[in-house]
């Protein structure tokens, strides 16, 4: 290919956009990288093929994106996320440079199935739930919007792990996404960092007489990193993830390998690699919280020496540090970064305490995702002073002086004191890695306004009082390119059709369609579209479960992590509760309904994990009750990914949202359904309040105690065993769960579950909101009796959701907290 010279740069010319040119382009990048011709090429090459095509495209805008940023000198945003669940990369990279529909008839032209390519590409293994596709929405977001932004992350070789149930039971298997390779990604063997572990901080006064500290015997990795091209909708903008892979500081032993030692000679490098090989190892075991507590600080080390790297390039000194750098703390899991930048400022650039101390505070901005106490991560001081010794003499240095300042501004107070101290004194010392991120910060934000306001009176009330200013709420938001434009291409095609294009970068044009919501022929169209979608659910499901659907049925949807805040529980009392009224006959006109479940339990967690098999247990009784037939049906899709979550969401009538009120931070998942026309169910936590709010209380189901409620029901003595007695078919369907109904050869499985509710002080309140819940979903069915009222909410929602983009969530932390500004590449 012909080059041009720009700015005294090699520049690559990329093929054009010719049918021709696209189809030679694509027809050489098979023979001359993927190595195969047409007769032996499998559908792997092909999609081998179309990635690196693609990747192409790609090459110069990123490029000339990378080179504007330091021709501009600009201030750049740094993500730090333990999580970046991307999904598959090869459709949306199409769609977001305008490719993608000249690639399915370049395809198409050739005899190849597009989408039997498109299903080669596996779903990389970097995140687990919603902190992580947060995190990849807020990538291309940054992007879309032409915002300097980089992701910094790890290269986990397995990710979480592969889901798979085997007589109900959740199985844990390692998810080999790069067994394959990755095609998006290009090694940088160049780019490599030291990162240190153990070893002993020694005192010494330096040649300016400064008390000075060094770290010495450590046991070292090395940070490899891995580069992945973001690319923005419909810009010239092409941003940079980051992640880092670990690299034994040497391969193995010599002398051990001739001495025939094979094991003790990689040992070394085995131990070191382990660092990312796995997403959240376990924490049940010493050898694992350690395993976890390395793997945070080996992607803040090299992040930040990657940063500190790139800023010395143009600034001799750190005055600017905050004027061109601005680091995101995504959750608490990146927190040890301002311990790090202090370590770094201070014992190596020697700039004194106070000074560094400014700079780490201006840089620094964190992101809060939970108000669960027990969530709230924190490390043993024993374990912190093992890994990280220097760091954690850090860590005391700045309590010590935040100490100070809060007996300065409150005098006399010493419960205060220990309420915000960075070092959890009761019982065994902890570290406590949220206050570290609130002292360390200068914004620290909720993300939805009633987490936020709760955020301020409960778990940080004292330091929204210490720093009245710095807590702020910007509300989640979820990228309209993947969540409608991608996933669910027959909709957008429709809501284009309806209002014109533009709706991709502006979401707020969705408010167009609101006028057509009582148009039947509109509303007809609507319909055809979700059905199509159903029974492309429905394939799915009779292909990886053998269950046939009833595609008329309501989709009712819960797709999420299983933890018990989240109270799927309830949802499956509620199923119990239908059949036992359908095979008592006081159910003959309800709507039929396909119960849907969808997500992964922590591997430790026993309850979360017999919640599914519950489900499954459940599931087998009713879905072959011939009394119940096609009224309804109980289905647990496994392996719930982004890529499965494209299928569900768009089929989905009925989104359940129905954490008990005050425990979920946000929520994204219900900004999806809702985009996709789903109504939802749900309390009023998180950002469900909002998205009331936005689509109008008549258009989503609000059931159960509000967050006041919950916690004033909690505080003056909950006794479950009242609403278990007060209620007779509540009695029944525990009752039903807890002898064994559903577990005929284990009578008491489920007794953990029940006593849980009824012994164990029913901490989310299932019982409580659970009369509440079941009326909630009888007006739910009466809604879905009369089809053209329901899908004049269906399309109002789709209208509404403007406001929940992520462009406007990421507008408002370039406005709010980084100070940043669009660059023109």
């Amino acid at each position: 290919m012909p080059r041009k010279r720009i700015q005294g740069s090699f520049d690559y010319d990329p093929p054009g956009f010719s049918a021709d040119q696209l189809r030679r382009a694509f027809a050489n990048r098979l023979y001359f990288s993927v190595g195969k011709d047409t007769l032996t090429a499998t559908d792997r090459d092909w999609f081998q093929a179309a990635a690196l095509v693609t990747r192409e495209q790609l090459m110069e805008r990123w490029m000339r994106t990378m080179r504007s940023y330091y021709d501009h000198d600009v201030k750049r945003v740094y993500y730090l996320s333990l999580e970046f669940l991307i999904g598959r990369v090869l459709n949306n990279s199409l769609l977001n440079l305008g490719l993608y529909h000249r690639f399915d008839d370049m395809l198409d032209d050739l005899g190849l199935d597009a989408e039997q390519i498109e299903r080669q590409e596996p779903d990389a293994a970097l995140g687990n739930g919603g902190l992580g596709r947060l995190a990849a929405c807020f990538l291309d977001s940054m992007a879309t919007l032409r915002l300097p932004g980089y992701g910094y992350g790890i290269r986990y070789d397995y990710g979480m792990f592969t889901q798979k149930v085997q007589d109900g039971v959740q199985i844990e298997h390692p998810d080999n996404w790069l067994r394959y390779g990755n095609p998006w990604e290009f090694p940088r063997p160049e780019v490599l960092y030291q990162v240190k572990f153990h070893g002993r901080s020694v005192a010494y006064t330096n040649e300016h007489g400064q008390l000075s500290h060094q770290w010495i015997d450590t046991d070292d990795v090395m940070a490899m990193a891995y580069d992945t091209p973001i690319p923005g909708y419909g810009s010239d903008t092409v941003n940079n993830m980051r992640l880092w892979s670990a690299k034994a500081s040497r391969d193995f032993d010599l002398r051990l390998f001739n001495e025939g030692d094979y094991i003790r000679a990689v040992e070394n490098k085995t131990a070191s690699e382990n660092l990312s090989k796995v997403l959240y190892p376990s924490d049940s075991t010493q050898s694992g919280r350690e395993l976890r507590l390395k793997q945070q600080y080996f992607f803040v080390s090299a992040s930040l020496q990657d940063i500190l790297f790139r800023y010395r390039k143009y600034h001799p000194t750190f005055t600017a540090l905050p004027d061109k750098v601005a680091i995101q703390l995504n959750d608490t899991h990146p927190s040890l970064a301002i311990a790090e930048l202090m370590r770094t400022l201070v014992d190596v650039h020697m700039l004194e305490w106070d000074e560094a101390w400014d700079l780490t505070v201006r840089t620094f901005a964190y992101t809060n995702h939970t108000l669960l106490p027990e969530a709230l991560e924190t490390w043993p001081v024993p374990l912190m002073q093992a890994v990280l010794p220097r760091h954690l003499r850090i860590i005391y240095e700045i309590n010590h002086r935040f100490l100070q300042h809060v007996r300065r501004l409150v005098p006399g107070d010493v419960d205060l004191l220990r309420r915000v101290s960075l070092i959890d004194e009761h019982g065994d010392k902890r570290v406590r890695m949220a206050h570290l991120a609130i002292v360390g910060s200068h914004r620290v934000n909720g993300v939805a306004a009633l987490h936020t306001q709760l955020m301020k009176e409960t778990i940080f009330r004292d330091f929204d009082r210490l720093f009245p200013d710095r807590i702020i709420s910007i509300t989640n938001g979820i990228t309209p390119r993947r969540w409608l434009n991608q996933a669910n291409p027959a909709l957008a095609a429709l809501i284009t059709a309806q209002i014109g294009n533009g709706w991709q970068t502006d979401l707020a044009r969705l408010e167009g369609l609101g006028r057509f919501a009582g148009d039947a022929g509109f509303q007809a169209t609507f319909v055809a579209v979700k059905h199509a979608n159903k029974e492309a659910l429905a394939r799915v499901v009779r292909m990886r479960l053998g269950i046939e659907l009833n595609v008329q049925s309501l989709f009712d949807v819960q797709v999420k992590r299983i933890h018990e805040y989240k109270r799927q529980l309830l949802n499956v009392l509620h199923v119990v509760t239908l059949y036992r009224r359908l095979i008592d006959g006081r159910a003959e006109q309800r709507v039929p309904r396909t119960v849907i479940f969808g997500g992964k339990a922590a591997p430790s967690y026993f309850m979360a994990k017999l919640i599914i098999r519950l489900i499954h247990d459940v599931g087998d009784v009713v879905n072959h009750d011939p009394r119940v037939g096609d009224r309804l049906k109980v289905v647990f899709v496994p392996n719930y990914d982004v890529s499965t979550a494209a299928v569900i969401i768009p089929a989905a009538d009925l989104s359940e949202q129905i954490s008990t009120a005050g425990t979920e931070a946000s929520g994204t998942g219900n900004m999806k359904l809702a985009l996709n026309g789903a109504l939802t169910i749900g309390t009023l936590d998180g950002a469900n309040v909002e998205i009331r709010d936005a689509v109008g209380a008549d258009n989503i189901f609000i059931f159960g105690l509000t967050a006041q409620g919950a916690a004033r029901l909690l505080r003056d003595g909950y006794r479950p065993w009242d609403w278990y007695n007060g209620n007779p078919e509540l009695t029944q369907v525990l009752d039903m769960i807890g002898n064994g109904f559903f577990s005929p050869g284990d009578a008491g499985r489920y007794r953990p579950l029940v006593d849980a509710l009824l012994l164990g002080g029913d901490p989310f309140l299932v019982l409580a909101d659970y009369a509440d819940y079941v009326k909630c979903q009888e007006t739910v069915d009466a809604l879905y009796s009369t089809p053209a009222a329901w899908t004049e909410k269906a399309i109002l929602n789709v209208a509404r959701m403007g406001w929940f983009s992520s462009d406007r969530t990421i507008g408002e932390y370039a406005e709010k907290i980084w100070g940043v500004e669009p660059v023109e590449s």
